[in-house]
């Protein structure tokens, strides 16, 4: 499944999350200090500052911010092209794959994407809070605030949404790609060794089907686990900041940093819920699919034995379909229920621990939205397992049938379920 497509799968995932966490660790410890010696911002129109003077007024300082802001953006966009150069380079030259121009580059494409589009949340987040603060002015003090500086609010964001767009559109176009190579590339390999895995139950749907399957997950999944992590790495910085503005917690009272602390809690609790309750679809869910291709199976035999596919057979086959889905329907039944009912909780979450600070005036309607946005994208990121278990319920189920493929091929012994399988077409 990714020996096909990836050069040293375990080594190369392991050496990009340690060279990920080296390059982010880096550049909060001390890269991010080299900017004004290092950066090539200056050749734009975009370098560091001078330092201002200490009397400076207030106008002046906030014109140095914006500038820093803006040349510490640009340095943050070389040193990553730096650490991609360095990575992707060093794999391509060491891995010597077939699909290494896809798997390799292809992934540091995909993950770049995911960062900008990271980047993209972070600014709206806080365009929301100066618009709304506008908003707060506009309603609090009639015609303090006039139809240019309004329009001009909604006209700032459109640049940003049309960037958030295109990059998006062409993100799925690229994905798409790329995941109908790592099926090839799983189809090549599979289809190389049929003689060996001819005799699997379900083997040409494993094959064509599965494999398809397996890859569109993976992606999907993969991309969605980066976003979480890197999600984390923007959002947790802005929370922490943003937890000054709330000192104390309905019920528990005072507590360091307590909207981290809340987002945290919140989201362990949901995620050991959320396994427990769906601890039984794993199993399930693979064996609908052996239940679903025996019945496939037996019908495509009929199409060319007469004595094959009879009615007292298809029944028999069909009401183990039956059953395996009345088992599913019924774990389905109680796990959504825990489910939906701890994501609209956590919808009201926000509100819930804002409101001594809400009843308090401590903010303003502005921040009030920066704060929201940054606990749900904290909270969602940190629910990822959440939000994503019935698609690793569904991965693990397809993992678990290609895996049959391998140990045929490796020689080894073959799962439990597909012996049972064997053991039962001999007695035929």
């Amino acid at each position: 499944m990714f020996f096909s497509f990836f050069p040293k799968p375990k080594l190369f995932f392991l050496s990009f999350a340690v060279w990920a966490l080296l390059s982010v660790v880096s550049w909060y410890l001390f890269v991010q200090d080299w900017g004004p010696t290092l950066s090539l911002g200056s050749l734009f129109g975009h370098g560091f500052p001078e330092a201002l003077a200490e009397e400076a007024d207030a106008a002046a300082q906030a014109l140095y911010n914006t500038a820093f802001a803006s040349a510490l953006d640009l340095w943050l966009y070389q040193y990553m092209l730096l650490c991609y150069g360095l990575f992707v380079g060093g794999w391509m030259v060491y891995g010597g794959q077939k699909w290494g121009r896809w798997s390799v580059i292809g992934s540091g494409i995909i993950v770049f994407i995911t960062w900008f589009q990271v980047q993209v949340s972070v600014m709206l987040n806080e365009w929301y809070g100066s618009f709304y603060d506008l908003i707060q002015r506009a309603l609090s003090e009639p015609q303090s605030i006039t139809a240019e500086e309004y329009y001009g609010q909604l006209s700032s964001v459109v640049v940003l949404l049309m960037i958030a767009v295109t990059v998006a559109v062409l993100n799925s176009f690229f994905v798409s790609h790329y995941v109908f190579r790592w099926r090839t590339a799983m189809n090549d390999y599979y289809t190389s060794k049929w003689e060996q895995v001819r005799h699997i139950e379900g083997a040409s749907q494993r094959i064509q089907e599965d494999t398809m399957r397996f890859a569109s997950i993976m992606e999907g999944l993969g991309v969605r686990f980066l976003d979480s992590i890197m999600t984390l790495i923007a959002f947790l910085p802005i929370l922490w900041g943003l937890s000054s503005y709330v000192t104390s917690l309905p019920l528990i009272g005072e507590v360091p940093q307590a909207l981290v602390f809340v987002a945290i809690t919140w989201s362990i609790f949901g995620t050991f819920l959320l396994a427990l309750a769906g601890l039984k679809l794993p199993g399930l869910e693979f064996k609908n699919q052996r239940v679903e291709a025996a019945f496939r199976k037996e019908l495509v035999y009929g199409e060319d034995y007469e004595n094959r596919a009879q009615p007292p057979e298809l029944k028999e086959l069909f009401s183990n379909i039956r059953q395996n889905y009345f088992r599913l329907y019924k774990n389905y039944l109680y796990f959504n229920i825990v489910r939906y009912g701890y994501l609209q909780a956590g919808n009201f979450m926000p509100l819930v621990i804002l409101a001594p600070s809400i009843i308090a005036g401590a903010f303003t309607l502005g921040v009030m939205q920066r704060v929201t946005n940054a606990f749900n994208q904290v909270e969602s990121s940190f629910q990822f397992l959440v939000n994503s278990w019935t698609t690793i319920v569904e991965l693990q189920s397809i993992y678990k049938r290609l895996k049959a493929f391998e140990a045929a091929i490796e020689d080894q012994p073959l799962p439990e379920i597909d012996q049972m399988y064997l053991k039962h077409n001999s007695t035929e």
